[in-house]
């Protein structure tokens, strides 16, 4: 599970008949550095992301990659490699 940030949205013209229906959006990983304010995010990778929350733009989820990804959909298949599992309201740094 990471940290990101929802940067935008995806439309697509054509889908997975699986997908129908279903919100893809943009988001950035976060690092430390990211969190911390001391570098942009937007310089680093995108993801497409499920997200099932009608998230907005700029703000912060719990992501999940891969095979965790789908598990939200067992037993039914799903072409998913990202998942919005949570939106986060604040994330507290210690130091």
């Amino acid at each position: 599970m990471r940290i990101a940030e929802i940067v935008g949205k995806v439309t697509l013209s054509r889908v997975h008949p699986s997908l129908q229906g279903a919100q893809l959006k943009l988001a950035v990983p976060l690092t430390l550095e990211h969190l911390r304010g001391e570098k942009d995010p937007l310089d680093d990778e995108f993801l497409v992301v499920y997200d099932p929350f009608s998230t907005g733009v700029g703000q912060q989820i719990a992501l999940s990659e891969g095979g965790e990804a789908a598990q939200p959909f067992y037993p039914e298949l799903k072409p998913v490699d990202a998942y919005n599992a949570a939106i986060l309201d604040t994330v507290h740094l210690r130091d």
